[in-house]
């Protein structure tokens, strides 16, 4: 018996390629819950967007968890990638305040939308086409995109934290300090940081643990008991209209679904990869079909279920700081978001202030990428600046993207470099300047 156990462990453990990415199951499961940890605040921020579009929440807290199980679990098992998904921040309010309220769309009409951007993100990933955007981004920009994710990441924790604040005269500066709830994350950062100064593998979850305890202590966090249920989902499950959204002719909102989507997930994928160390020697992602399939099926699989587009979180990056470097690692998160549907209320406890200061060292962790970029060279130096300082300031990956793809075309261009672009990047860049010109005329 004890012999049919381990090898079956040792076949999981080829599988998952234990040996060749030096990776161990203490290790591996520990990043899983440091990645569920990181991000279970979506299992309450998602419903409570939604809920506003007219969605019951009981229901909306189902589908989120239950997407986000299904999409994690594929990503793991079958693309073998330490990568979680979950419904998309930034889709969701365009769901609910542009979509819903703003244009008097029924919710049902709009998950239909949903659904059909799903369906297209599938057959673009069939037909080669995500996959042939992936190669317009050059390789000489990973870095940058890694590096401006980074930096993306600690201003939402900035922002969450209460360290920074809005200004209308300088944008942002600086919070009050003396608020409790600031102050409970400024503490938080300060362990986080200790532990990582002392080489503690689970720094990042002991800290956010910690400083959760914290919180009650103080009487900062506090607990409201509610109850969920996997029933619960009957609310939403099955009531999206696609003949609704096809006939309202809602192909432009279709469109940015997809596009936010595309970019966002191809950003979060290579940032993630090449902190993993997961990229081959060419510098490509192994497994890309995989992985955008997976990120295709969560969609159409969630819009089935009643939520929002699902995508890749960036907040994987914290898990890959643990040490996580194969599926199991998604595996693991996977399995939390399901326990998540009965642990609902004890996740609700877990304070911004306990997660703020995850999210700060984590994109503290990937700056160090930009020692790679060759700044001395201004064909590959200002395309990474403007990758990272317009991520973390237009608040969109999608946004840093663009702008390096046609800065880094228009550039080589000017310089008489033609042969260095691909012809991706080409059409990339072209199709990008039109978004751009786009978006303008909606101002």
């Amino acid at each position: 018996m004890a012999q049919q156990s381990n090898a079956l462990i040792g076949r999981i453990e080829e599988y998952f390629e234990f040996r060749k990415l030096g990776a161990d199951w203490k290790t591996e499961v520990l990043a899983g819950v440091t990645t569920f940890i990181t991000m279970a605040y979506i299992v309450f921020v998602n419903p409570s967007i939604l809920a506003e579009a007219g969605m019951p929440l009981p229901a909306v807290v189902a589908a989120t968890c239950l997407s986000a199980a299904f999409g994690t679990l594929l990503m793991g098992i079958y693309a073998r990638y330490p990568i979680a998904l979950a419904p998309g921040m930034g889709l969701n309010a365009f769901f609910t305040y542009s979509v819903v309220k703003g244009m008097g769309v029924p919710w049902e009409t709009a998950l239909g939308a949903v659904f059909i951007s799903g369906v297209a993100f599938l057959l673009l990933t069939l037909l080669g086409v995500r996959q042939w955007i992936v190669t317009a981004i050059p390789g000489e920009l990973y870095a940058a995109v890694i590096a401006g994710i980074g930096m993306f990441i600690a201003f939402i924790g900035l922002r969450n934290a209460g360290i920074i604040v809005p200004n209308a005269a300088t944008m942002v500066t600086m919070g009050n300090l003396r608020d409790p709830h600031t102050a409970l994350a400024l503490g938080g950062l300060v362990i986080i940081a200790a532990l990582q100064a002392w080489k503690v593998r689970a720094a990042i979850l002991i800290g956010v643990l910690s400083t959760t305890v914290l919180g009650f202590v103080f009487g900062i966090a506090e607990w409201k008991p509610q109850t969920f249920g996997v029933s619960a989902i009957m609310g939403t499950a099955f009531h999206l209209d696609i003949m609704g959204a096809l006939k309202l002719g809602l192909m432009e909102i279709i469109f940015v679904f997809l596009f936010v989507d595309l970019f966002d997930n191809i950003g979060t994928l290579v940032a993630v990869s090449k902190k993993a160390r997961l990229l081959d020697e060419n510098q490509k992602i192994p497994r890309i079909n995989q992985v955008l399939v997976c990120d295709a099926a969560a969609t159409v699989a969630g819009a089935v279920a009643g939520t929002t587009t699902v995508v890749s979180y960036i907040e994987s990056a914290a898990g890959v700081a643990a040490g996580g470097r194969t599926g199991v690692t998604s595996v693991v998160t996977g399995l939390l978001f399901l326990a998540a549907l009965s642990m609902a209320p004890l996740i609700g406890a877990i304070p911004a202030a306990a997660t703020a200061p995850a999210l700060i060292i984590v994109g503290s962790l990937m700056l160090g990428s930009i020692g790679e970029i060759d700044w001395e060279d201004a064909l590959t130096a200002v395309p990474a600046f403007l990758i990272l300082i317009t991520i973390p300031l237009t608040f969109s990956i999608a946004n840093g993207l663009a702008f390096g793809i046609v800065a880094y075309v228009l550039l080589r261009m000017a310089r008489g470099r033609f042969r260095e672009i691909t012809p991706a990047s080409y059409v990339m860049a072209a199709l990008l300047l039109v978004r751009f010109f786009y978006l303008a005329q909606g101002h």
